[in-house]
């Protein structure tokens, strides 16, 4: 996204944090930090003026990505998740210090579109979730995709036993749809997506929007879930 600025809010429960989270994106030439006070948005240009940043036609600020950076999982952060993707106008990065096994399938399921540990949270590795969620994207890192599948596919092996024989799913998956999203299940990214099955680039994004949009998936995580939990992979 070299010509665009993804337009980024902080929602931290403390000072600190929301300092750590715009220090390491106020140089970006790519992001546009706004300031959330008392119901109206205040741009942060200070960094962006010196680095010839914020001008008339230095590119057209698109999307917004909410980054919310947690301690823990508790009914205060579960609650401001819950408003910050009312709408789906949002898109949420979660800097989490730890989650456990119930409350990343909760977090998947409001929608969040991007996960980082807190210790691995790097400018470049935040950089780059946040413009893979303004993108619709997604980011989990490998360990949480592989404690998810592990999740679900419990999930999927309690329903299936508990199912009639016969029992047939009945997402109306097709055969395309469902082979990009076991590639997706497998941690590969759109272009070794699009390798892997010769499609462009652009037809595996379309596939998954569609699939997504029709199903009323939030991210690639959901959609790899709710397949799972089908059966279809």
């Amino acid at each position: 996204m070299p010509d665009t600025r993804v337009t980024v809010t902080v929602h931290a429960s403390d000072p600190l944090s929301r300092a750590g989270v715009v220090s390491h994106l106020q140089h970006q030439p790519t992001v546009e930090i706004v300031q959330q006070q008392a119901g109206t948005a205040v741009r942060e240009r200070a960094e962006q003026a010196e680095h010839g940043r914020g001008k008339e036609g230095s590119g057209e600020a698109v999307g917004t990505v909410a980054i919310m950076p947690i301690d823990r999982f508790d009914e205060i952060a579960a609650a401001e998740l819950r408003r910050l993707v009312r709408g789906g106008d949002q898109r949420v990065v979660l800097i989490a210090r730890d989650l456990r096994e119930p409350e990343l399938m909760t977090v998947v399921e409001y929608g969040v579109r991007a996960i980082l540990w807190r210790h691995q949270t790097t400018p470049q590795r935040l950089l780059r979730a946040v413009q893979s969620a303004a993108r619709g994207e997604g980011d989990l890192p490998p360990d949480l995709i592989s404690t998810l599948l592990s999740q679900v596919g419990q999930l999927r092996r309690s329903v299936t036993t508990a199912a009639p024989v016969g029992f047939v799913p009945t997402l109306g998956m097709a055969p395309r749809e469902v082979d990009v999203l076991r590639l997706v299940a497998e941690g590969l990214d759109t272009r070794q997506i699009s390798e892997k099955l010769a499609y462009s680039e652009r037809t595996v994004k379309n596939i998954l929007h569609a699939l997504m949009t029709r199903l009323q998936l939030h991210n690639r995580a959901h959609a790899v879930a709710y397949a799972l939990r089908e059966g279809y992979i």
